[in-house]
Parts: C-alpha cells; sequence; structure tokens
C-alpha cells in the first residue's frame, strides 16, 4: 500500500530536484529523505531514482507516480475536506506563504481575525518573497499564497485561482532632509549619483530596481543588501542610502520619507491558491480574512484605475 507521506516526498523531489533540498524544506534530515524513498521503492517495487555522479534524478517510474501521487494527495485532501465540510466548519491546517511587505498589513491581521471566527482552524504564516512562493504553492508546501502577478519568474498558468488584493506603488524611500524630499514625485534618472541600499540578489524587489535604474540610464550603486526591510530601512535612516521599496514595507516607525516615483510604478497584490480539486472550507476562510482586511493606506482598490508601470518588465 502507498504511503501518502513518501509521496509527498517523491512529489518534492521532482519539483526541489535533489535529496538536500526536500531534506531542508521539511526540516529533516538528508539520510532519513533516502531512507523513506528507498522504502518506497520498496513498496512499490520500482526503481523510482538513480544517480548521475552525485546528484539523483527520476526514472520513468518515478515521475508517473511523482505526477500520479500529487493526484491522490488531492484526492485525500479533498476527501478530508468533504468529511470536515458535513458540519460546514473550516478545520485543520492552512500554509500560508506571504512576501515580506504583506506579512504585518495582511497576514497576521486575518489570522487574528481567523483566531476569533474559525478557532478551530490552524494558519501557519512563512515568509516566501514571490520567487520561492510559487514553487511552493505548486509542490503542496503552502496552501495558499500572497504575491504579486508581476513577477514573471512564476507562469501563470491554468493551474492556479487568482484573486486580486489592490494594488501597491513602489516608492523611493529617502532620508529626512534629503534634497529630492522636495518634490511630489521623481524621476529616477535624478538619483544616478545616490548610494543604494537593496534586497538579496535575483529577489523581485532587487531585480525591480536594478532594471528602473537601467532603463532611467545609471547603474545603481548598491551599499548593502538585506533580506529584511527593517534593516534596509533601518540603513536608510542612518546612512543616508536611498531604496525602492513598496508602500506597504514602509512603516510610520521610521524616520524615513517616501516620494512616488515619475512615472508611477505600482504591483498587483494577489492571493493564489492551487486549481483542480475543491476548495477546503478552511483555504476559502483564509481567503475569505485576507480579502476583508481593512482599508491600508498604502494598497489600493482591486478595480481602481492605475496610470503609469507595473512592477513586472515591460518594452
Amino acid at each position: 500500500m502507498l504511503h501518502s507521506g513518501r509521496l509527498h516526498l517523491l512529489g518534492l523531489l521532482d519539483t526541489l530536484g535533489t535529496v538536500r533540498a526536500v531534506a531542508e524544506t521539511l526540516h529533516l534530515s538528508a539520510s532519513t529523505v533516502s531512507q523513506q524513498l528507498a522504502v518506497l521503492e520498496t513498496e512499490t517495487r520500482c526503481a523510482l531514482i538513480e544517480r548521475t555522479g552525485r546528484r539523483v534524478r527520476l526514472t520513468p517510474a518515478g515521475l508517473l507516480l511523482a505526477r500520479r501521487g500529487r493526484e491522490i494527495l488531492d484526492r485525500m485532501a479533498e476527501a478530508e475536506a468533504e468529511l470536515r465540510a458535513l458540519n460546514d466548519e473550516p478545520i485543520g491546517t492552512v500554509r500560508l506563504g506571504v512576501f515580506q511587505s504583506a506579512i504585518f498589513s495582511l497576514a497576521v491581521p486575518a489570522a487574528g481575525r481567523l483566531a476569533t471566527t474559525h478557532p478551530h482552524l490552524r494558519l501557519e504564516l512563512a515568509e516566501m518573497e514571490p520567487h520561492e512562493s510559487g514553487p511552493a504553492l505548486r509542490s503542496g508546501e503552502a496552501d495558499v499564497i500572497v504575491t504579486t502577478t508581476d513577477y514573471t519568474g512564476l507562469s501563470w498558468g491554468a493551474d492556479l485561482d487568482i484573486v486580486s488584493l489592490g494594488s501597491d506603488s513602489v516608492v523611493l524611500v529617502l532620508p529626512e532632509g534629503h534634497p529630492l524630499a522636495s518634490r511630489t514625485a521623481v524621476n529616477l534618472a535624478a538619483c544616478k549619483e545616490e548610494t543604494w541600499a537593496c534586497d538579496r540578489p535575483q529577489t523581485y524587489m532587487a531585480d525591480l530596481t536594478v532594471r528602473l535604474c537601467r532603463e532611467s540610464g545609471f547603474e545603481p550603486r548598491v551599499a548593502c543588501r538585506f533580506g529584511n526591510y527593517l534593516m534596509l530601512l533601518r540603513h536608510v535612516e542612518t546612512t543616508g542610502s536611498i531604496a525602492l521599496l513598496p508602500a506597504l514595507a514602509v512603516t510610520p516607525e521610521h524616520a524615513v520619507l517616501t516620494r512616488r516615483l515619475s512615472p508611477a510604478v505600482h504591483r498587483n497584490v494577489v492571493v493564489a491558491v492551487r486549481r483542480g480539486t475543491p476548495r477546503r472550507a478552511a483555504v476559502g476562510a483564509v481567503i475569505a480574512a485576507l480579502r476583508a482586511h481593512p482599508e491600508i493606506p498604502a494598497l489600493a482598490a482591486p478595480d481602481a484605475a492605475r496610470e503609469g508601470r507595473g512592477g513586472g518588465p515591460h518594452p
């Protein structure tokens, strides 16, 4: 009989590519993952994995079982959801992946509301930037994600359902007293001599910063790279660097100023879930809680008319 946990391991190996990556994702040792996959081979009486040098890859049988395994696991989740729906109460665990700037503005308040309205629903929050959350959703590591459709590294195919939450402006963050603060909107060409604080390489905001600066005719001179926006804002406060950040990320606790860009730049903030099986009541409750947020000044309504550039590539 097939074991759901081992099917999940095989599916993750197909998605992530290495035993080490699977182990890190599940907080297991690599040897434990290898042992469980070996048990699965014994159960199926098939060679599912083959070594190529120091790496492994799935055999044709392994690829087949990985894909069928996802279908099996989805059907199991569907059956569990149907049983739980007999009393029409959202219960169970929902794993929510959220990019950093939406954690305290959207996800944490939603978690607080759910704790009151659905006490038997357990919400697990995980910080995931756009380049991380899409693969996590497709692999089953996350059930729901808050991300942006302007991130082109993720293919927005028919396997995902998208619900818009609004539009978040990308703003120029300046230290207090900066000469550019006298302007209501700033063209980035005026920033070519500035020193920049940036996100980590190959992240959505780091790539966006480089692209917008290059479109304005210069290469940004980067003084620091932090994956934590609080540290990045602190750097702007204390060293005189400047940064591009989502408006959602800038809070009143920091002694910085924000100015809109000219032309304006924004990103579309969405909730995404996997399509293909009936939605669990608990997942629906999480989406509803995220959509029912109080007014957030940095987040424009989904149907608001927007002008300027989006966060994704454009001619």
